[in-house]
């Protein structure tokens, strides 16, 4: 039905600016004569828009060649083979077709060409490993496995339970989703039907140096159109290679996907067909299948077309690898690989919060009252800060020591909180609101404060891990729009020529750089530390060596001058330039906003502001 002009004109401009934000977003040179190329400017993965969908209705007009359907994006491109089928296309569907977001109607134009990422369906360099073998069975084979494997007679309830969206049954092995494994020490007793005897003879007369291993296991799945099986690998160290599955029945597309590459193979596994997963496909590609009801696929005569699928039934045969352990060469994802990482990163955790309660929060509550002596004076920046906070306004000080900056701002709710019992103490003899608690583990609701500083407190975790713990609580308790200033020590403690206050008062550092050289001023003793790693003690007032280290404090004995100062050891993490910046940005860069990133005083200093409307996941 042709369109009223009022009507072609307000889609006229909804096209020119979707146009406009397209061309900004990936190039695309629209053009007003037309050409081979349609762009769908309204609709694509992230509006739902599915491609057989599309391709059904295009169809109607010619042969369509390529379609692309650039990921989490809201268009979509369709390539035909003339001219003449793009226009009548055009024609037709533009501000007519409702397949659109919530049945919108289709809003279309004409580009040069299609983007560099476009590719045909089922078409590229196969994964390595990965064999089809085609007719593999006859069809008098086929019904004999389907009458054999019996799908519709399932007795586990187990099985109904755990997998409502298909029909699903197991030989030789259960195998447990949950854990995508199978329990070696209860064989089932429902084998592998004896049928499938004829199958191996024939895998070793087609492949006879191939590694073949006579399947234990058998997984077979009944697949009603419209439904699929999420992106999986089949566990390293469960099974062993190759993985094995024939389709039965009906024929069905299998997407296979590398993470490591990025890179997508489309399989059109037609019925009585023999996909055999090896090496690289077997170990480092995802395999599975879209729920849809119709798969778009090449055409005979060049291009694609979309098969309405058919209940299939596939037969996954596996063997069981004997030990507990995969030994190959894709550790992406290897279970054995991730096993060993998890208890990696478990015991540094560990060891970390030991280093940090031994030397860090042990060592302040020691030491509170000398260090609280020692701190009187705010540093001008920080304090800047805290005065710029409008009436009203609530900070939270995260590690706020014995609250210097409590005070910077009488007309501000001011809270601070510290790990430290000590330092607490003399915050309360001077009446601020304080509490105690971790700074991985703030008490205060997500997005109820206006601002959060932290001075010198991130340096004293011991893992890349828990500092961004550290400044994710940060970031859950600002508000949008909130912002925060964080302080670290700085690796570097001279900036343009000039030494910082640390260095200054050391009066061997009053010399100039070359005489006062490294060999001069340094000395280094290691110590041991707890789980038999060793940190490096630091020597006061002279440059840092080492990135991780203990810094010693000295503390002074009033009651008795002349007793020997008990020593107590720190641990810090020493910033280099733009680690803070980095730590900050790493799992939010689109949540937070870098304000200003400085150097102060032998510091790094970040000032983020957090965007309206992010939300932080923990």
């Amino acid at each position: 039905m042709p369109l009223s002009k009022n009507v072609e004109k307000k889609i006229a401009k909804k096209i020119k600016r979707c146009q406009q934000l397209i061309e900004k977003d990936a190039g695309t040179e629209f053009c007003e004569d037309a050409t081979k190329t349609i762009v769908v400017c309204n609709a694509g993965l992230s509006t739902g828009l599915e491609q057989e969908a599309l391709l059904k209705e295009a169809l109607l007009y010619g042969n369509v060649q390529e379609v692309c359907f650039p990921p989490g994006k809201s268009y979509c491109y369709l390539h035909f083979a003339l001219m003449e089928s793009a226009k009548a296309a055009y024609e037709t569907l533009n501000g007519q077709c409702q397949l659109g977001q919530d049945g919108a109607v289709l809003l279309l134009a004409f580009c040069r060409e299609l983007p560099p990422s476009s590719h045909n369906v089922c078409s590229g360099e196969m994964p390595n490993g990965l064999i089809l073998e085609k007719d593999f069975i006859d069809s008098e084979t086929e019904n004999l496995l389907l009458k054999a494997v019996d799908c519709n007679n399932i007795h586990q309830e187990r099985e109904r339970a755990e997998l409502k969206h298909r029909k699903v049954k197991h030989f030789g092995y259960e195998f447990i989703y949950g854990a995508n494994n199978v329990d070696k020490a209860n064989p089932l007793e429902r084998k592998i039907p004896s049928v499938c005897d004829i199958l191996w003879d024939r895998l070793r007369k087609m492949y006879p140096l191939m590694n073949w291993h006579v399947p234990d296991q058998l997984t077979v799945n009944q697949y009603e159109p419209g439904q699929g099986i999420p992106p999986h690998v089949d566990t390293h160290s469960a099974f062993e290679d190759p993985i094995l599955s024939l389709s039965l029945g009906g024929s069905i597309v299998m997407e296979f996907k590398n993470p490591s590459s990025g890179r997508q193979f489309y399989v059109d596994l037609p019925a009585r067909s023999l996909l055999i997963m090896s090496g690289e496909s077997r170990y480092d590609w995802t395999h599975g299948i879209t729920p849809r009801k119709m798969d778009t696929i090449p055409s005979v005569n060049g291009g694609l077309t979309v098969r309405r699928r058919t209940q299939r039934v596939s037969l996954t045969f596996r063997k069981l690898r004997q030990t507990d352990a995969c030994d190959c060469m894709f550790p992406k994802l290897c279970d054995t690989v991730q096993k060993a990482t998890e208890k990696q990163a478990s015991l540094l955790e560990s060891y970390a919060a030991q280093v940090e309660a031994e030397n860090v929060h042990r060592v302040y509550n020691e030491i509170a009252k000398h260090f609280s002596d020692t701190r009187h004076s705010p540093w001008p920046r920080v304090e800047s800060f805290v005065r710029s906070l409008q009436p009203g306004a609530v900070l939270l000080d995260i590690g706020c020591g014995n609250g210097k900056y409590l005070s910077s701002n009488g007309s501000a709710f001011m809270f601070g909180c510290d790990r430290s019992d000590g330092l607490l103490q003399v915050c309360r003899e001077r009446s601020f609101n304080v509490f105690q608690c971790d700074c991985l583990a703030v008490p205060f609701r997500d997005q109820s404060v206006d601002a959060c500083i932290s001075i010198a407190v991130i340096h004293h975790l011991a893992t890349d891990d828990r500092r961004k713990k550290a400044i994710a609580e940060i970031m859950r308790v600002l508000r949008p729009g909130g912002r925060a200033l964080i302080y670290v020590w700085a690796k570097n403690q001279q900036a343009n020529s000039k030494m910082s206050s640390y260095l200054r008062q050391n009066k061997q550092n009053s010399r100039s750089t070359e005489q006062a050289t490294t060999a001069e001023i340094i000395q280094l003793e290691t110590v041991a530390g707890i789980n038999d790693c060793t940190l490096p003690v630091h020597t006061n007032r002279t440059p840092f060596q080492h990135k991780d280290l203990l810094v010693p404090w000295k503390l002074r004995c009033d009651e008795n001058p002349s007793e020997k100062k008990a020593t107590f050891l720190r641990y810090y993490h020493v910033f280099e330039e733009h680690e803070l910046d980095k730590l900050c940005l790493d799992e939010n860069e689109n949540r937070l906003e870098i304000v200003e990133s400085y150097y102060d005083q032998g510091n790094w200093c970040v000032l983020f502001e957090k965007k309206d409307g992010s939300s932080v996941e923990l």
